[in-house]
């Protein structure tokens, strides 16, 4: 909890069926004093669908992108900071792994990467809608609304991924935190790099060299994040080559330098950042497996 607001943050495995294609189920639930809103930023990520019930998000990105005004907004994967700002709401959340894109959204991951979009008026995101409409209507019974999401993903995730082990092959590989070069990962996932680029085009969203260096920023950013003791210097991935090649990238992802970053209030992020950390056994969804949670924590029985 903030001075501003209080943050109350439960995260859900997704059932069996679906582990390959979330990362986790989420709610958060926000209350803003005085009704006030407050502003934070969302990391760099792999997709997320976001259902509210209540305030409405405005968010932006240095690419670019805005949204405002729906209660349903979508993101594809992305390679920048989202800030955004919000009052009182409640919000179920969706994080989608890239297999989990490739089975469901109706569009290749490049062509919305670092998208902001509302998903009630977006082709890609149209098997959705119907699940907005239900969450959004404020049932209030937290099994009742974790059983509709899981519901509605299950009906829709009996279709075939064409290249799904290769995807597979190439998240995990992504992850490895030895892995630091497109010639590492074209050797860990076992495919040639023209078929690396079509997977990381259709699936993941950014190119190959693009992807490692968001990798090896997030488990810095996460470090730092589960422990601010440490100062930059302690969270810094060691494979940097020094503090300056860190700021760089700290810029290019976040838009601000770390200290900058340090010095800002972040009431929601912290709030999720420790939850997931405690939940899911990973701070940021960019580092979970492509194989799912494996805890049935949170499920409905």
């Amino acid at each position: 909890m903030s001075r501003d607001c209080e943050v109350n943050v439960r995260f859900f495995a997704p059932p069996p069926e679906l582990r390959l294609y979330f990362t986790t189920f989420y709610l958060i639930e926000i209350v803003v004093h005085d009704g006030g809103k407050v502003t934070d930023y969302l990391h760099p990520e792999w997709a997320n669908l976001r259902f509210h019930i209540g305030d409405l998000p405005e968010a932006d990105n240095r690419a670019g992108a805005t949204i405002s005004g729906t209660c349903f907004p979508a993101t594809g994967p992305s390679s920048r900071a989202v800030r955004f700002t919000i009052g009182s709401t409640r919000m179920w959340g969706a994080g989608l792994l890239p297999l989990g894109w490739a089975k469901l959204v109706q569009a290749p991951a490049v062509h919305l990467a670092d998208a902001l979009v509302d998903g009630n008026n977006h082709a890609a995101f149209a098997g959705f809608t119907g699940l907005a409409d239900r969450i959004c209507s404020d049932i209030g019974d937290v099994e009742e609304e974790l059983g509709i999401i899981t519901s509605h993903f299950i009906d829709r995730a009996m279709k075939p991924v064409h290249d799904e082990e290769r995807i597979i092959a190439v998240h995990a590989a992504l992850i490895d935190p030895e892995t630091a070069t497109v010639a590492d990962l074209v050797e860990k996932s076992g495919v040639s790099q023209r078929t690396l680029e079509r997977c990381c085009d259709r699936a993941f969203g950014f190119a190959p060299k693009l992807l490692l260096r968001r990798q090896r920023f997030m488990r810095s950013l996460a470090h730092f994040m589960l422990d601010p003791s440490l100062k930059w210097i302690g969270a810094i991935d060691s494979h940097y080559h020094d503090q300056s090649q860190f700021v760089r990238d700290f810029r290019q992802f976040m838009g601000m330098t770390p200290r900058q970053y340090a010095a800002l209030d972040k009431p929601i992020l912290s709030a999720v950042v420790q939850e997931r950390a405690r939940f899911a056994g990973s701070a940021a969804q960019a580092l979970d497996s492509p194989h799912g949670l494996r805890s049935s924590r949170g499920l409905p029985r």
